[in-house]
């Protein structure tokens, strides 16, 4: 259909007889862009297609079909496009000296021609995963769709399986897929998953499940991908799905890995090594790392290091264990007790409380050992078996300080994370009562959000543990520091519920100060999740707490959501009382030079919204130069952002979008996306303005798709209502009621009933627009 357009598109373009210099001048487009439209590779908007049409002479109403399915038909992707999109692969590290399981690896490469879904069974420790993710590797090229890796933690000692609904969602996030997008009830997960993978030839490993119902929402659906389950249990309930059952290896294959694991042969009896491993890869694997790294040891003595009695699997295991000294059988024993997806040095360091040199040599002893995975460099992992081994080795009487120290770690690099990327402000209530001996380097803003999304499943998980353990002070303290990620990575809804555990946390400790702090994030989350109606009472309990701790911070901060909640009801001199209330009560001081430029620029906010431009406009320039002055760019975006809409309502358009353009580099650059796709949008505005239609539909479109992603609605309504304005007055009516519709729609729903008046009011011009024509 996008052929069939361009050919169309060429067709008028002939008809002008004008260059594409002139066309683009015509319609107010560049020349690149026509180009590309004309050559199929991108589709226009449709007043771009009108102004076509009204150069040739042409209406363009019969050609408003083949628009609308070349618009909706997913983009085929060309030969060199295809070499430079990212495309997700999440498969762990080939196995090195993949051996054996000739037939399973046959059936598993010939299910992928044939069907779509393999479940592969057996044992803990037979081999299942590594069949799997080898499998999968071989067959990466057969699969550009993405290569998918998901551990459903159905039998990993110490922690739950993931549930599905959550499963789901990681899944349609490794897509591509925006929070926004991402339905609530399982049911409408699994149907977008299912269609989102229709439309793609991927490979979805899904590994250690707990059952056949533990994946049942989780299968592919029509289509060309391949989903690899694995479990201990057979998956007998699901139809459809070949089943690859592996037992022990056979006695050849045993010695075949047991040599190639030990680096060659010795001299002995290799049949009594293996009948003490039970023929099990990953006991063969341990018992093999023994031998390999011994060479004055014969297979002789390795049995005779093997514990005297029936022969088992514990018996391997436990002879590695007892090969090591106690220092690494220390940090063998701790690495289990965590329930993270993964470990680095630093947060083994802080675990075991030992400098980081001697963390690094204990985790390289131990990968060496086959007792723990490295499946990325630098990251540490245990296989469930090993995990459970771990566990069972005695108990560590410095269990409870040691996940202690590693809370105090995440906690620590949150902290520094945020220190690299905004204005230090309140003095929030945190201890850390034992300081990591350092963090990661974060380089920039960039590096820190990077650590934040690396590490963020091992700092819930370490939270989970917390709350078991009743550490009240880590809880108390992962919950007041987690906004950092959050409001910037979207999810507030998975804040408030660890808000709730800290308030019962510093309840149980009497810690008023942090029972204020948690009631003002509760507030604080709610209100940027646009539920202002619930917020309120939050905000008005923290003014009564606060006459008791009489902190001028705390106060200064409720006095401003106060404010912005004044600001959404359009009560916009309610608003500037609230914020000269707020400046009143500010002490003098350099420490409080960040307060005041948040002031002023909220002031700024709403003189705008006021339509009093100039004293808008000389509120900020008050303090731009202290914001510049603090390098604080999240400060100098604000006063941006009022800049701008005060240059546009004075008639300057062409300062707005410039200001506005600068205002987006500041929040691409500190990873802010709420306030990146509210600066794009006003630079769409001053570009509609400007008559540069192509360019802010552009913008609109980039503004849709980063709010979309974050997930959060109340920020996703201004974008929208300004969107649907603009496809509104470019005569673009279907595109307009599509966003105002959804913009109605949220504005309704969190109950932000101004908003929802200019919807309103933008839905009877669009009427007024479609009557007139």
């Amino acid at each position: 259909m996008r052929a069939e357009l361009a050919g169309q598109l060429r067709q008028l373009r002939d008809l002008t007889g004008r260059s594409l210099r002139e066309l683009a001048s015509d319609v107010h487009g560049s020349s690149s862009s026509l180009s590309r439209y004309f050559s199929g590779q991108a589709v226009p908007p449709w007043p771009t297609v009108v102004a076509l049409c009204k150069v040739a002479g042409r209406d363009p109403r019969p050609m408003r079909e083949v628009w609308e399915r070349a618009k909706d038909e997913p983009q085929t992707r060309t030969a060199a496009t295809t070499a430079t999109a990212p495309v997700r692969n999440d498969l762990p590290h080939d196995i090195t000296a993949f051996t054996g399981r000739r037939k399973e690896l046959a059936a598993l490469l010939g299910a992928a021609r044939n069907t779509t879904m393999v479940a592969i069974d057996g044992m803990g420790g037979v081999g299942k995963t590594a069949l799997a993710v080898h499998g999968a590797h071989l067959l990466t090229a057969e699969f550009p769709g993405g290569k998918l890796y998901l551990d459903l933690h159905g039998f990993t000692p110490g922690r739950e399986p993931v549930e599905p609904t959550e499963a789901l969602r990681v899944l349609l996030a490794a897509l591509g897929v925006p929070p926004g997008r991402i339905p609530v009830g399982i049911a409408e997960r699994a149907a977008l998953w299912r269609s989102e993978l229709a439309a793609r030839r991927a490979i979805v490993l899904l590994d250690n499940a707990a059952d056949a119902d533990h994946v049942r929402d989780l299968l592919p659906g029509a289509g060309r991908s391949f989903g690899v389950v694995t479990s201990r249990r057979r998956m007998v309930e699901l139809d459809g799905v070949q089943p690859i059952s592996l037992d022990v290896l056979p006695a050849l294959e045993a010695a075949e890995l047991f040599l190639e694991s030990a680096g060659g042969a010795r001299s002995g009896d290799v049949g009594e090594v293996l009948r003490r491993c039970g023929n099990l890869p990953l006991a063969i694997r341990v018992a093999a790392a023994r031998l390999r790294h011994r060479p004055a040891w014969t297979l002789d003595t390795l049995v005779e290091r093997l514990r005297e009695g029936e022969p088992a699997v514990s018996d391997v295991l436990e002879m590695s264990l007892r090969q090591l000294d106690s220092a690494q059988r220390r940090m063998f024993r701790l690495l289990g007790l965590a329930s993270g997806t993964d470990m680095c040095v630093h947060g083994a360091a802080a675990l075991a409380d030992i400098p980081l040199g001697n963390a690094r040599g204990l985790l390289e002893e131990l990968v060496d050992a086959h007792l723990i995975q490295e499946p990325t460099a630098g990251r540490y992992r245990l296989h469930d078996l090993l995990r459970q081994a771990a566990r069972a080795d005695g108990t560590e009487p410095d269990a409870v300080a040691a996940i202690a120290r590693l809370a105090d770690y995440y906690l620590s690099g949150v902290l520094a994370a945020d220190q690299g990327m905004r204005h230090k402000m309140s003095p929030l209530p945190i201890t850390i009562a034992h300081p990591p001996e350092r963090v990661p380097e974060m380089d920039g803003m960039t590096g820190a959000l990077a650590w934040l999304d690396r590490e963020w499943a091992n700092i819930e998980a370490v939270f989970a543990l917390a709350v078991e353990l009743r550490l009240d002070t880590s809880v108390i303290g992962l919950t007041l520091a987690a906004d950092v990620y959050f409001m910037r990575r979207g999810g507030l809804g998975r804040w408030e519920p660890m808000i709730d555990i800290a308030l019962s946390a510093a309840q149980r400790r009497d810690d008023r100060r942090s029972l204020i702090w948690l009631r003002f994030r509760r507030g604080l989350a709610r209100h940027l999740g646009g539920r202002s109606t619930e917020a309120l009472p939050e905000f008005e309990a923290v003014q009564a707490l606060m006459a008791e701790a009489g902190d001028v911070h705390i106060e200064f901060e409720v006095l401003q959501r106060l404010a912005e909640q004044r600001m959404r009801a359009d009560d916009f001199e309610g608003c500037l009382d609230l914020l000269r209330q707020g400046e009143v009560i500010l002490p003098e001081g350099s420490d409080f030079d960040v307060y005041r430029v948040l002031t002023q620029g909220r002031m700024g906010k709403a003189l705008v919204r006021l339509e009093r431009f100039e004293q808008a406009r000389e509120a900020v320039l008050s303090v731009i130069q202290t914001a510049r002055t603090r390098n604080d760019p999240q400060l100098e975006r604000l006063c941006l952002d009022v800049l701008a809409a005060a240059a546009l309502g004075l008639g300057d358009a062409p300062t707005a979008l410039e200001l506005s353009q600068q205002a987006v580099e500041i929040s691409r650059a500190t990873g802010h996306q709420f306030f990146e796709a509210v600066s794009l949008t006003d630079a769409a505005v001053a570009a509609r303005h400007l008559g540069q239609i192509e360019e802010a539909l552009a913008l609109h479109e980039e503004a849709h798709r980063i709010i979309e992603a974050t997930g959060e609605q109340q920020y996703a309504i201004g974008v929208l209502l300004a969107y649907g304005e603009t496809c509104r007055l470019v005569g673009d009516p279907v595109t307009a009621e599509r966003h105002l519709g959804r913009a109605l729609e949220l504005a309704t729903a969190l109950e932000m009933l101004a908003l929802a008046d200019e919807a309103r009011r933008n839905f009877r011009l669009l009427r007024e627009c479609e009557l007139g024509s």
